[in-house]
């Protein structure tokens, strides 16, 4: 896999927990090859024609570009938000290793240790 076929996939959550349960999710049907779960972020958003700010958790996703849309699918399926936020950032460079690690845990019928 190359750096430019794989995207980080931002996705805010209501708490840990909603974070944790769609991350494994996303691992296990092989959609995304890392989740991290990160705590204690407060988002400052317009919503119904109103500004809020609530506390949340920010999922860090990792996957390919040939997996996105059907991650993309997945999170609005099962996250609890109406417009949950997806959002995919392309990458320049990364460790090759690493890199042929994410590519055979999101290709289809491929385990995670790559054989």
């Amino acid at each position: 896999m190359q750096a430019r076929d794989v995207r980080i996939v931002l996705v805010t959550t209501p708490d840990v927990e909603s974070a944790r349960a769609l991350a494994r999710t996303l691992v296990e049907e092989r959609l995304a090859a890392c989740g991290n779960v990160v705590p204690g972020i407060v988002s400052v958003y317009r919503w119904q024609d109103a500004v809020r700010e609530d506390a949340e958790a920010l999922l860090v996703l990792k996957t390919s570009d040939a997996q996105l849309r059907t991650l993309t699918d997945r999170v609005t399926e099962l996250h609890p938000y109406d417009v949950p936020e997806v959002l995919a950032l392309g990458i320049e460079q990364g460790n090759q290793p690493y890199l042929e690690w994410l590519g055979a845990c999101v290709a289809p019928g491929r385990r995670s240790d790559g054989t």
